[in-house]
């Protein structure tokens, strides 16, 4: 059985993304509070497997997500593309306008702001996640209270689903990474043949023109950027590291182009060869 790390409570986007990627596999998932207790628990065990978001459509980069992931030495062996797409869920029998109060974590409460706006009944109270939010009106009994999550969540804790498809913005997609060990990535990453999508991480000198030389010579070689994102290098005043994902229909096009541009580059880490991943509804 696969052990998959995940960050929140059983029944969270995580845990819902582990099963909807391992479909069909037994898998058992590890819970962990934050991000960086899921990347130290990952580093204490080379048989987990990890999965993490790094972007939404709605929110953007997961910025810290980045640099746990560029120094660990974890591999990214595949994607998965989720549409988000919130409930309210309540204890069985109870109908919306006998509830006081919605509970969930932050962002999904500003995702279904519109919904919300028209209940002015129910008192908005943040809680740290989505799932852990069900979890704890389930548990505690707690009437009056509503849940804010996934359909995922609502059913494992036997809640109510008062109504679907409450958020605001239904193109609401996150980005999710599969990750593990470059030993547990050698035997359970994609096929050769399946790889078109790279992600990597790396410095540039500081001269004038130095990305844009690199991004001319990935357009040479038919590589086309899906992603760029810069973070500042702490200690290093308006120096850059570049988070790059791409996709390539050529894998030896792809080596060719790493092969052109090293020269150019300083503090080259591959973080991941994979297949790109399709949406997910």
């Amino acid at each position: 059985m696969k052990k998959v790390t995940i960050q929140g409570v059983a029944g969270c986007y995580h845990d819902a993304a582990a099963h909807l990627y391992f479909n069909g596999e037994e898998i058992q998932t590890v819970a962990c509070e934050t991000f960086p207790a899921m990347f130290e628990t990952l580093a204490n065990d080379a048989s987990l497997f990890g999965i993490m978001a790094i972007e939404n459509t709605i929110a953007g980069s997961l910025l810290q997500n980045h640099e746990l992931l560029r120094q660990s030495n974890l591999s990214i062996i595949g994607e998965l593309k989720l549409r988000i797409s919130h409930v309210i869920a309540s204890l069985p029998g109870q109908t919306i306008d006998e509830l006081s109060e919605v509970n969930s974590h932050p962002m999904a409460l500003m995702q279904c702001e519109q919904f919300l706006r028209r209940h002015p009944n129910l008192k908005i109270v943040e809680r740290l996640d989505t799932a852990g939010s069900a979890k704890e009106i389930a548990e505690g009994n707690l009437t009056g209270h509503a849940a804010v999550c996934g359909e995922y969540a609502a059913n494992l804790y036997g809640l109510n689903i008062l109504e679907k498809g409450i958020e605001t913005n239904k193109r609401n997609f996150t980005r999710f990474l599969i990750l593990a060990d470059p030993l547990l990535a050698a035997e359970y990453g994609p096929a050769e043949r399946d790889i078109n999508k790279a992600s990597i991480v790396f410095t540039t000198p500081h001269t004038q023109g130095a990305l844009s030389k690199i991004l001319t010579i990935l357009s040479f070689f038919d590589i086309n950027l899906s992603k760029i994102q810069s973070m500042p290098i702490i200690g290093r005043e308006w120096e850059y590291r570049f988070y790059v994902d791409f996709t390539f229909d050529s894998l030896v096009r792809y080596h060719q182009a790493m092969e052109a541009v090293r020269p150019l580059i300083k503090d080259l880490k591959v973080l991941g060869e994979y297949a790109e991943a399709q949406m997910t509804h």
